[in-house]
């Protein structure tokens, strides 16, 4: 169902008025690029040199070994020349049965050397155009997809609807403490090879329904050290982080990319193809970031007191980030059009946009000091740029982020501080056609590389053919 439709700026700002408490817009064009190209200081050593992110998007490009391959390395020099500041490498995993797809990235010991040829083409593609790289920061995202994984899943605890939503047995066995205590060590070792491959720094990956969110979220369902209170849901980032300050010190820049707000599972209804939650039972005992009275939204003393602990423990910037694409994927990513076979979005995508800011700008209000990147714009579409503006003048968030978007619009940032505006002919439209590639697994390699066909044309056009005729091959 078509729902963005709006001529102008001043029509979306009278539907947002309507529509939602938080999604508000500067008009101005040079304030925009005023706002926008503003410093962010991260620590004493870092400071970006604007205001703006490119999150971490998943090319599901990388040779069978883990390795980049050639459209991983096109995607990264593209947002290399982007302009954004802030460059947030994709979720790569720390050990083989912890990647989410027989393509995702997988940084190890035979490969750690590509990687570093890699970081160091991105420093000198932005050197070369924007004349240092001393404002540039690029975080790799660190990774164990957990129930997600391929080619067998790692569940932490039993939610009962997301196994049902996974179709996995109430008796499937969970990951046991012995194992996670191992896992820590195993992020140090991966947070090593990407220090030698001269990331500076590294984000722990705690959201999308992946192991370490998991974990958060299991305040029943599992017994042990590392679950039911919120000091033993922590343990393992405690430990995680302790120990990469005392290997690093302050030369590494620790990051957080967050997921604040899991919400519950949803479904398709076979007869109108909305959306609905499954039933879920209340009080809702599980989940992270949820108000245990009505899970469909939320309540964020938990992730507020975490939060805190967390900068205490060395986090110094953290992505806020909510829902998990798995099973309700309009939370985490308003959307025009579902991917095929999925579901309609069962609200108007004003109303999970002013979600993502409504959450944003409380968690960041409630921490001031801790930089925090904003997530949910790229539904505005040309109008990102205005919310986005408004909201780091407001205070509601320091950094914005974009995700989808920077895939088909990889140098959104350079218009944003040359223009105040975008191209409407190039930005995101959420079609979800992303999406659909990163679900197809009928490739020689196991998986389709994702990218954007609509905008991104001669490169994912013909990949958005062949994933089209393996679907009616079957």
């Amino acid at each position: 169902m078509r729902q963005f439709h709006y001529k102008n700026l001043s029509q979306l700002q009278q539907d947002a008025d309507t529509r939602t408490q938080f999604v508000r817009f500067e008009s101005d064009k040079e304030a925009v690029k005023s706002i926008l190209g503003r410093k962010v200081r991260v620590s004493d050593a870092v400071t970006l040199g604007n205001a703006m992110a490119i999150h971490p998007m998943e090319g599901c490009d990388s040779t069978l070994d883990g390795n980049p391959d050639e459209l991983t390395w096109r995607r990264y020099e593209r947002f290399a020349l982007g302009g954004a500041k802030l460059i947030w490498f994709e979720a790569t995993a720390i050990r083989q049965d912890g990647r989410a797809n027989a393509r995702q990235l997988w940084i190890h010991e035979g490969n750690v050397d590509e990687y570093a040829r890699l970081y160091a083409r991105m420093m000198q593609l932005h050197q070369d155009k924007f004349g240092t790289t001393d404002d540039l920061l690029i975080p790799i995202q660190l990774t164990h997809s957990g129930r997600y994984s391929y080619p067998k899943r790692i569940i932490f605890y039993h939610n009962p609807l997301i196994d049902q939503k996974t179709a996995t047995p109430a008796d499937y066995p969970v990951f046991s403490d012995e194992e996670m205590e191992a896992l820590e060590d195993q992020y140090i070792a991966a947070a090593r090879l990407a220090w030698r491959a001269g990331f500076r720094a590294v984000d722990l990956k705690v959201t999308h329904g992946y192991l370490l969110a998991e974990m958060l979220g299991a305040r029943a369902g599992r017994d042990g050290r590392y679950a039911g209170s919120l000091e033993n849901r922590t343990r393992f980032l405690r430990n995680v982080l302790a120990k990469l300050r005392a290997e690093f010190g302050p030369a590494l820049t620790i990051c957080m990319r967050l997921g604040c707000f899991d919400s519950v599972p949803y479904t398709r209804n076979p007869e109108t193809g909305i959306g609905e939650p499954l039933p879920y039972p209340t009080p809702y005992p599980w989940g992270w970031g949820v108000n245990e009275a009505d899970p469909l939204t939320e309540e964020l003393n938990e992730v507020k007191t975490a939060i805190g602990w967390f900068k205490e423990w060395g986090v110094q910037l953290l992505n806020v980030s909510i829902g998990c694409p798995y099973y309700n994927p309009h939370v985490g990513r308003p959307f025009e059009k579902p991917d095929d076979g999925n579901y309609e979005e069962p609200e108007h995508p004003l109303e999970g946009v002013d979600r993502h800011f409504r959450i944003a700008g409380e968690l960041q209000r409630a921490h001031p000091d801790l930089p925090m990147v904003g997530t949910g714009y790229s539904w505005l579409q040309i109008y990102a740029l205005n919310a986005a503006a408004h909201n780091i003048a407001a205070g509601n968030i320091q950094i914005f982020g974009m995700g989808r978007n920077a895939l088909a619009y990889p140098d959104f940032a350079v218009d944003a501080l040359t223009k105040g505006e975008m191209e409407e002919i190039r930005v995101c439209k959420t079609l979800t056609y992303c999406t659909f590639l990163m679900r197809q697994k009928n490739h020689p390699l196991g998986q389709f590389p994702s990218g954007c066909p609509p905008f991104d044309k001669l490169v994912y056009g013909p990949i958005m053919k062949e994933a089209r005729a393996s679907v009616r091959k079957g």
